[in-house]
């Protein structure tokens, strides 16, 4: 009995280790010990994350109106090619952060950060510009209604114009994750949350001097509460407060980094462009079975978000390891690394599977009371679940290999996987053998699972440990 006791004592006084976070040296000792203190900020983190969306999708639910619900659908849609860009930079900036952070060189690493940070900067000012004046013209190409586009587009438009706070929101946080002080990327969000929680009824509802803005609302209350956790963020990075450091005197554009971050991210960046313009395509197919079937999908998307990111935290935390371990030369622990946090991760989503399949009804209905959108949404959970386990597995090798440097491979699985098999099979069975969206969502569990799968062989093979970056 002693023994249990003491056993427990010991896993919470690494919790608690976790939660308030320190830069360690995870190139050496126990290995679960490394995917704990690493993962659990990093899963607390992407929980924070998947928050914002079931929060935001919840609020405005409440306004009982589809066509609110599905412009959130299309925007975020959209914006998943933003997320692609910022998640693609993400990966490239923690590989290299990991690296020289294995290798002890954190002049290096905080170098490499703030080049990213311009990368990020510059990125955003783009999809900015373009969103503020074409938001409607991007919506209607979705499939938007005309109704849609007189009532609800605003938010689309606040969204777009405010994307310098997730793109850096992500970017920020991937430096800390590669610098492996997960913590301080965790309290980020936590902040932002926090905030977009309280402010998104206010904003939406209106609160005393403030007038309820509907759907728009939620969109103001999600860039102010990302916002401040962007001002948490720079505060670490400018007092000195972490591995990475940034120096106002020694802001200067470094190109010869700058290409090299690129170099790196570009393989993420266009994974992930890849992955969301099928996800984008996907959308407009779901247009074709209306409005409702939009809302219904939108909010499956939410909820597969929520549980999908927190799977993220366990898939980073392997990135991180093998960046940090490929740069103190020990490639073999970086993979044991990773193997080991797959068999957690694909555990978890098990039993995520049988939640969805058994809870499904239950669990859309908390975000809606109209039928058919309850029909969609609940169909959506359980077809797209039924590939969990896999994904689930294949997610965490798929960041090994980012991890490491090796971006393109993971680009080369996303075009064969996404573009070659997903969309015209799910185009074929929704459309041509008339299964509707339910075709759409047979396509997506089917396509991620035979990815996972690929990606756990070409992992095997061990070509990533020779990776320089």
């Amino acid at each position: 009995m002693q023994a249990v006791f003491t056993k427990i004592a010991l896993f919470f006084r690494l919790f608690k280790q976790a939660l308030l976070g320190s830069e360690e040296n995870f190139t050496e000792g126990s290995i679960n010990r490394a995917i704990f203190l690493l993962s659990i900020p990093m899963i607390v983190e992407m929980g924070m994350e998947s928050i914002f969306a079931v929060v935001d999708i919840f609020f405005v639910s409440l306004l009982n109106n589809s066509n609110a619900v599905a412009v959130v659908g299309y925007t975020e849609s959209v914006l998943s090619i933003l997320y692609s860009l910022a998640m693609g930079l993400s990966m490239g900036a923690t590989a290299i952060i990991a690296r020289r952070t294995g290798e002890k060189d954190s002049k290096g690493a905080s170098i490499a950060a703030v080049q990213a940070i311009y990368i990020a900067l510059g990125i955003a000012f783009v999809i900015s510009t373009l969103g503020i004046f074409y938001y409607k013209e991007i919506l209607k190409l979705m499939g938007a209604s005309d109704e849609l586009l007189s009532t609800s587009s605003s938010y689309a438009l606040w969204m777009f114009a405010g994307n310098y706070t997730v793109t850096l929101l992500f970017l920020i946080n991937a430096i800390f994750r590669g610098a492996g002080n997960a913590a301080i990327a965790m309290r980020a969000l936590l902040i932002a949350n926090t905030l977009n929680m309280i402010l998104d009824p206010i904003f939406i509802f209106g609160w005393g001097p403030i007038p309820a803005m509907g759907v728009e609302g939620a969109a103001v209350a999600t860039n102010i509460g990302r916002g401040i956790g962007i001002v948490f963020q720079l505060y670490y990075l400018l007092n000195g407060l972490s591995i990475i450091k940034i120096d106002l005197k020694k802001l200067g554009l470094r190109w010869d980094i700058i290409a090299n971050v690129v170099k790196v991210s570009g393989g993420s960046i266009l994974q992930f462009i890849i992955g969301s313009a099928s996800w984008i395509f996907l959308m407009t197919l779901m247009s074709r079975f209306g409005d409702n079937a939009v809302a219904g999908y939108t909010i499956a998307i939410r909820i597969f978000i929520f549980t999908l990111l927190p799977s993220w935290g366990l898939a980073n935390a392997a990135a991180t390891l093998v960046g940090q371990n490929l740069g103190a030369q020990q490639p073999e622990r970086a993979e044991t690394s990773v193997w080991r946090a797959a068999y957690y991760n694909a555990f978890f989503m098990a039993l995520v599977m049988v939640v969805f399949l058994v809870a499904s009804p239950a669990i859309v209905g908390i975000f809606t009371s109209q039928e058919e959108v309850l029909f969609y949404g609940v169909q959506a959970l359980r077809y797209v679940s039924l590939g969990y386990i896999f994904y689930g597995y294949g997610m965490v090798v798929i960041q090994g290999l980012n991890g490491a440097g090796d971006t393109y491979t993971p680009t080369i699985l996303n075009i064969i996987g996404f573009w070659i098999f997903q969309i015209p099979f799910a185009y074929w069975v929704a459309i041509q053998l008339g299964w509707g969206a339910r075709g759409v969502f047979v396509s997506i569990a089917l396509a991620e699972s035979l990815m996972a799968i690929a990606g756990i062989i070409i992992f095997r093979r061990g070509r990533w440990k020779s990776m320089k970056v």
